[in-house]
């Protein structure tokens, strides 16, 4: 069973992450989102909710920790009652450790469940051994599923804390024993190198950030590095991939400019594809845009 696609006069424009069964979008209204993480109840920030009617306004008592932003830049958590330092929930096979961190975020981003469906089901039936090259891997959500289909796994982010993270989600999936490269390096310089040494991968997946910082402060904006960053993973793909993923939560960029990038770079046979990827919120029709993506697949 496949992630539901919604159409509207024959042409997709919503792919929604809905089979999930330890998160849920409880309701939304007025920059918040209230969503439970297995039995935590949390409310967060987020700039898409601009209408301001609340669908059952009962629900919001229930919330055990608010993520309240501060006028001048950041924010902190306000917890109703206690929250446990860090807990598990389940995807499928796949068991993630969520923690509340500083600038709202918990370590997850659920909407990318319809990715990992897509690339686990891509690797299960490639029916060959695919190396996987996961750029701006963050806590590793696509690395546990790729791993998870039988994949080996290159795991690059420039935060030691993410990659330590991201081990965590690969031991609480018991998939320790598989093959996992965990490198904490800045994405760019670590791709020449792989370069140098002729290491090549069958799949890419890169979640680039809109703004950040490498290890020693190598600047990253997206507008102005995503292209060179594509060009230059284009050498590292084996001479049949599988693969190569693009997502982005970059504001103003559309799924259509990502596309246009791979087709620029990618210089195989295949498809390529791209959308916008969305969470459904229970008992409605609202559904919660979650940025975009664009592939090329073999």
């Amino acid at each position: 069973m496949h992630n539901k696609i919604i159409k509207k006069h024959g042409v997709e424009f919503m792919n929604l992450a809905n089979k999930w069964k330890d998160y849920e979008i409880l309701d939304m209204a007025n920059g918040e989102k209230l969503e439970k993480w297995g039995n935590i109840i949390l409310v967060r920030p987020d700039p898409q909710i601009i209408w301001k009617d609340k669908s059952f306004p009962k629900l919001w008592n229930t919330y055990n920790a608010k993520y309240n932003r501060s006028k001048t830049g950041g924010g902190s958590w306000e917890y109703k009652s206690k929250v446990p330092e860090n807990w598990q929930i389940k995807y499928s096979n796949l068991t993630f450790n969520i923690k509340p961190m500083g600038f709202k975020h918990t370590g997850l981003f659920p909407e990318q469940a319809f990715n990992w469906d897509w690339m686990i089901n891509k690797i299960k039936n490639s029916n060959r051994e695919i190396k996987v090259l996961n750029l701006f891997a963050y806590t590793g959500g696509a690395s546990v599923a790729c791993l998870s289909a039988g994949a080996s796994v290159c795991h690059v982010d420039s935060s030691k804390g993410m990659v330590t993270w991201a081990k965590e989600n690969v031991i609480s999936s018991g998939l320790q024993d598989k093959p996992i490269r965990y490198i904490v390096d800045d994405v760019q310089k670590f791709l020449e190198r792989e370069i140098r040494r002729g290491n090549k991968y069958d799949a890419i997946i890169m979640d680039p950030p809109s703004y950040g910082r490498g290890t020693k402060g190598e600047i990253w904006q997206f507008e102005e590095n995503i292209y060179d960053l594509v060009k230059k993973s284009v050498e590292v793909l084996s001479e049949k991939p599988l693969f190569f993923l693009i997502n982005s939560y970059t504001t103003g960029i559309s799924s259509t400019v990502l596309e246009n990038i791979l087709r620029l770079n990618v210089k195989k046979s295949g498809e390529f594809s791209s959308g916008e990827i969305g969470l459904p919120m229970k008992n409605s029709k609202l559904i919660l845009p979650c940025g975009i993506y664009a592939r090329w697949e073999n």
